[in-house]
């Protein structure tokens, strides 16, 4: 990412986004991150996806997920991901050709998919961009049939470890960022989203996201500049905690983490 001056947003009813690109790089980043591959495989390996079935990864972003639902369904099977974003389906729409694979325009709360007509829904990072998840995780059931099986992704953010820096003053950065958040702290609510809409859990894991310096930094200079936009820090303690954090990358002690949860369920 070269973009050191906005932090992109992937708000749910944000459909139509100038920093597209920046986006695309960004989840391009996330997807090769060895803790996301990790995750998405565990993923993969719970939802036990098989030829012929009908696989939906809500929020589909660029494809990813979705090229590798249609593998696991096969020529007999439907793979669908669903994204309220019309230049983001472009973006998959381009990355899959010559997979079998369908890209739908839809929100997370009116699925554009008839009532159970789906083996296996995955749905990653979405839920923390959601105003409503409850109403989300119905629609999901909805279109689940009976057995169907259900994954839900999602990063709890108070779960944020950065170093170096003051750490009273990376607090008030931090609780700044989780007020502009429908839901940052939505991993840990997953099991309970999906309990209330009536699923049963199977299976519960997690997985600690270590983030490389050259995708932070431009994100956290983003983020300090905001601080002092706002007047929540002064341009001097932007100045020092950027500092800090420079001193800490060329000298190796740096840590930039967040933990994902994944739930596993089925319909019963």
């Amino acid at each position: 990412m070269s973009d050191q001056s906005s932090v992109p947003s992937f708000h749910i009813d944000q459909v139509h986004h100038p920093e597209q690109e920046l986006i695309v790089r960004v989840l391009d980043d996330q997807a090769r991150l060895p803790g996301v591959v990790r995750m998405r495989r565990w993923a993969r390996d719970a939802l036990a996806v098989r030829p012929g079935q009908t696989a939906l990864d809500l929020g589909s972003g660029t494809g990813t997920e979705v090229v590798e639902l249609a593998g696991l369904v096969g020529d007999a099977g439907r793979a669908v991901g669903v994204d309220p974003n019309p230049g983001m389906l472009a973006v998959a729409r381009e990355r899959s050709a010559g997979v079998k694979a369908e890209f739908l325009e839809g929100s997370a709360y009116d699925l554009p998919l008839p009532d159970a007509s789906v083996d296996v829904v995955r749905c990653e990072r979405v839920y923390q961009h959601l105003d409503d998840p409850a109403k989300a995780t119905a629609e999901i059931a909805r279109v689940l049939r009976p057995g169907g099986r259900v994954v839900l992704i999602d990063s709890d953010w108070s779960t944020a470890i950065y170093h170096p820096g003051d750490p009273e003053l990376i607090e008030i950065l931090s609780r700044r960022m989780a007020s502009t958040s429908p839901n940052r702290n939505s991993g840990r609510r997953l099991r309970g989203f999906l309990a209330d809409a009536g699923f049963v859990i199977d299976d519960i894991g997690s997985e600690a996201v270590v983030w490389e310096p050259d995708m932070v930094l431009p994100m956290y200079t983003a983020i300090t500049e905001r601080g002092v936009a706002e007047g929540i820090i002064t341009e001097a303690q932007r100045d020092t905690l950027l500092a800090e954090t420079q001193r800490g990358v060329a000298a190796g002690d740096y840590h930039f983490s967040v933990t994902m949860f994944a739930v596993v369920a089925h319909k019963p």
